[in-house]
């Protein structure tokens, strides 16, 4: 078993930033709901407090069990996290006059926790509340300008008013390692082979030796990272499954088919497009979209599971889809309950099996590594279960399908030619349902506009957008409105997210 790290998520925006720090520093980090027991706790190396949106000082605030404090366990406390380590202590917290957001000069003390970082460093500061007068037994160990406890620490639990997890906390990594290494003694013992052993025993686990399983299969890494291993421990007994509901991209059906065979999974293949299509005459709404896909793709996969008698569904959620489902305060509960496979539902007769619920999208790749899937499929971008159906702004039909297929095609095969491919997280083409004016070879047209999305990412829950250089925007631009009929217009997203997502429904 690897050590964990227990983060208490209080509703930050950060908090997945935190695990996946954590776990680039080759240690397993686990986020909990800040209700958790301290008992459940007992058994982790050191625990975390987030920061949140919440002031400490608000009647109805968020706070931890407090017995946590009795654990004997470090803990670290990170903006709101230090303002409840000062408030439960008996220091003072009150709403500052001026208010820290950006970077600003922190000036630590010689400390453990500290140790290694520059006199004078940036750190990131997020926070309107600020302690005021320090809690009996602990001493001050950084500063800034406007925050005279900026670091706070008694025997083994530390406060930091900043955010070391964000990037512009220039030596935010090192004082979370320092943490790691030199305060909780960890090994690091996370590593791709550690990982492979957790979803390994995922599935024998849960499996129990009986019954038959399938899987949704999609072709990307998580469902063929989920089906190789799953091939290999449960043999006859597992079926993979690919609904082709014909809103997928420009021959990814055949290429699916074709890594099946590579891959020997036996994935059974069901043609369902014109069901799929007729579904969806009419509607515009995107949320009625994806509830009738949904609706039809359950219809679809419960039938053949019930033909083939399974009795286990097993399914590539991601930990991202799991934090987004765990906290039950601040802005995470809005965002929304993880699903998976196109919207099947959470209650089911089937027993679900999640071997890769415990890691980011980066970690599923590094698997895929060890299981020598090709790099075509583990560097393929993410592509949304409701398929191309989310990249159509409006009426889904049969000629739109066609020409986003084009478009998206040549979008994604010319970012290959120019070796752009593997530097962006998620690129492609979207349907815009407006037409303008164009001149083609002197004749006027009154086409359909296409708008081109690429961002920059680590694991899709924020984003940037990509900075093409001009001139291979426009040689992508001109080949979409020379090559693809129906269009005469193409324009770029320079949106991150947030405020935007990254598709467009």
């Amino acid at each position: 078993m690897s050590e964990k790290i227990a983060i208490l998520d209080f509703g930050s925006q950060y908090t997945h930033l935190i695990a996946r720090r954590i776990r680039e520093l080759k240690t397993h980090a686990l986020v909990f709901s800040p209700k958790t027991p301290a008992k459940d706790l007992a058994n982790a190396k050191g625990i975390i407090l987030s920061g949140s949106p919440w002031s400490v000082i608000e009647h109805n605030a968020p706070i931890p069990d407090k017995d946590i404090f009795e654990l004997g366990i470090p803990i670290l406390g990170i903006c709101y996290g230090l303002q409840l380590i000062g408030n439960i202590f008996g220091g003072d917290v009150l709403c500052s006059p001026k208010r820290e957001y950006g970077n600003a000069d922190f000036h630590p003390v010689n400390d453990t926790l500290f140790k290694g970082v520059s006199k004078r460093t940036t750190v990131w500061m997020s926070h309107g509340d600020k302690l005021t007068k320090l809690p009996p037994g602990f001493e001050v160990i950084g500063k800034t300008p406007n925050s005279e406890f900026a670091a706070i620490k008694k025997e083994n639990i530390y406060g930091i008013q900043f955010h070391p997890e964000v990037t512009h906390t220039t030596e935010g990594k090192k004082i979370l390692s320092n943490f790691l290494y030199s305060v909780c003694k960890v090994k690091g013992d996370w590593t791709p082979t550690s990982l492979l052993e957790i979803a390994q025993n995922e599935i024998k686990n849960k499996y129990r030796d009986k019954g038959k399983a399938v899987l949704a299969y999609s072709g990307g890494v998580d469902s063929t990272v989920s089906a190789v291993l799953a091939k290999k421990i449960l043999k006859s007994n597992f079926i993979p499954i690919f609904v082709d509901t014909g809103l997928m991209r420009k021959g990814e059906a055949q290429e699916i088919k074709e890594t099946s065979k590579k891959l020997k999974l036996g994935v059974k293949i069901i043609n369902s497009q014109e069901r799929f299509l007729n579904a969806l005459k009419g509607i515009t709404d995107p949320e009625k979209k994806r509830t009738i896909i949904g609706g039809e793709f359950i219809r679809v996969f419960e039938k053949e599971a019930k033909e083939i008698g399974a009795e286990y569904l097993i399914q590539g959620t991601l930990y991202p889809d799991i934090i987004e489902s765990i906290s039950d305060v601040g802005p995470s509960h809005t965002i929304k309950k993880h699903h998976n496979v196109g919207g099947l539902p959470e209650k089911m007769e089937l027993k679900l099996i999640e071997p890769l619920k415990e890691f980011f999208k980066d970690e599923v790749r590094e698997i895929a590594k060890l299981l020598n899937i090709p790099k075509k499929v583990y560097q393929r971008h993410p592509f949304p279960g409701p398929g191309l159906a989310v990249r159509i702004l409006g009426e889904v039909t049969e000629e739109r399908i066609n020409i986003l297929k084009e478009a998206d095609h040549i979008f994604t095969n010319t970012l290959k030619e120019f070796n752009l491919y593997d530097s962006i997280w998620q690129a492609f083409a979207i349907f815009i349902p407006i037409k303008t004016v164009g001149v083609m070879g002197d004749t006027r047209t009154y086409s359909n506009v296409i708008g081109l999305r690429a961002v920059i990412s680590e694991d899709g829950m924020t984003a940037d957008w990509f900075p093409f250089k001009s001139e291979d925007l426009a040689k992508i631009a001109n080949r979409i409105l020379n090559e693809v009929s129906g269009v005469n217009r193409v324009v770029y997203d320079v949106s991150s997210k947030p405020p935007a997502t990254i598709e467009w429904e």
